[in-house]
């Protein structure tokens, strides 16, 4: 016999899961930003808010989620203590936090001690906790059982640490560049044992955060960006590099947003915030270690946010507040507007819309779009670094004090 209440159960219980799970890393799925949920309003007032929940300290990282979880780090000088905590997606509660002491240390004044966005899988979360005193990547599982532990090192860098682990098909992978010895991590997420472990020459910290490039004919690399040792392409399985573009020069300069993937294009960008600034796009070849420049963008380049790529034009959101749609096939610009603000964070694209949050905590809504469109203004009330999220239909919005969801029936 056919139960209809049953099978709708059913596909409720599918169709909410499969929204869910899709922000497991910054920026969501590999990094690009992009989610074709329906029914997140473009404008919106705070009684519109599902819900508004405090955190445990500051952080400039992002919430990710998976099923009715949400995970997100946050430090407090206060107290002493940084954690990892978990809510409710579709209320807002706190479900645990773990935390641990630490000493503050010496970082940029438009850092936090909780920069790096988690990981989440299936099973585990995964956060990167970097300082001088010592550094590690730590997993717990998703009632907030503590996993595994894996020792980093010492991080070096006046700016302090950032950075964000990914995972894919039961590995995290770790990007370790700063002024001390640096490398390249993978780690099994099961059980934290070390695979493969890439040294890399240091002597300049950078942030990107890497993402995954199925190749033709050679399988999945992960993509890793530096500013002085350029784009990298990396087996994902062995570690080998397959091949690798120096394009961002010599000069004075730090590689913070992270690289994406758009077709056969890989995007990566590096600049320094006074000075010169580049984003290059390069395409890898049919042999292995075959990869060419396929064009760069030099004008109104973001220092810190990642570049976005919808359909037919990458969308640059550059710190000062101009945002500029490039044609993805010449590289060539298709309009540049001023929209005023300080970012920090990154945009992202919802239903063909691009949310970012000023550091004042604006969120600013325009239309993806080769027509430029205001569509919104958005006060959240206080400062905000990060870059929003989406899962379970809603919006998550983190600002300095607070997690917010809009959105979501």
């Amino acid at each position: 016999m056919f139960h209809y209440a049953r099978f709708l159960s059913l596909l409720f219980l599918v169709t909410a899961t499969a929204h869910a799970q899709e922000w497991t890393r910054f920026r969501g799925p590999n990094g690009t930003g992009i989610s074709d949920t329906k029914g997140i309003p473009a404008q919106w007032t705070s009684t519109d808010y599902r819900w508004k929940a405090t955190l445990p300290g500051t952080g400039l990282s992002s919430p990710v989620a998976w099923g009715n979880r949400v995970f997100v780090t946050a430090a407090d000088t206060t107290t002493g203590r940084r954690s990892v905590t978990c809510l409710a997606l579709d209320t807002g509660k706190l479900l645990w936090s773990r935390d641990e002491s630490f000493s503050a240390y010496k970082k940029h004044r438009q850092n936090s001690f909780a920069s790096g966005t988690p990981a989440v899988d299936a099973r585990r979360v995964y956060a990167i906790w970097q300082s001088r005193a010592g550094s590690s990547l730590v997993s717990y599982t998703h009632d907030g059982t503590p996993a595994w532990k894996v020792p980093l090192g010492s991080f070096k860098g006046g700016h302090g640490p950032a950075t964000s682990p990914i995972v894919h098909d039961g590995t995290v992978y770790v990007c370790n560049d700063h002024e001390g010895p640096s490398f390249l991590l993978a780690v099994n997420a099961a059980d934290g044992q070390v695979k493969w472990k890439v040294p890399r020459s240091g002597k300049r910290a950078c942030y990107c955060t890497p993402c995954v490039f199925r190749r033709p004919g050679h399988g999945t690399e992960i993509i890793f960006v530096h500013s002085y040792q350029g784009i990298w392409g990396v087996d994902s399985v062995s570690g080998k590099k397959h091949w690798a573009i120096d394009v961002f020069g010599t000069f004075k300069q730090r590689a913070i947003a992270s690289p994406l993937v758009a077709g056969d294009l890989i995007i990566g960008s590096s600049g320094f915030t006074t000075a010169k600034k580049n984003i290059v796009a390069v395409r890898p070849g049919k042999k292995i270690n075959e990869v060419s420049e396929a064009f760069r963008v030099s004008d109104s380049v973001p220092h810190i946010p990642t570049p976005l790529v919808y359909q037919d034009h990458m969308y640059l959101w550059a710190d000062i507040g101009i945002v500029s749609c490039i044609a993805l096939k010449t590289g060539q610009p298709v309009w540049r507007k001023r929209v005023g603000g300080k970012f920090f964070g990154s945009p992202i694209c919802v239903d063909g819309r691009l949310f970012a949050i000023d550091s004042k905590g604006q969120v600013i809504v325009l239309a993806a779009s080769p027509s430029y469109k205001l569509l919104a203004r958005n006060p959240l009330g206080e400062a905000s670094h990060a870059t929003p999220s989406v899962s379970g239909g809603r919006l998550l919005l983190r600002t300095d004090g607070h997690l917010v969801a809009v959105g979501g029936e």
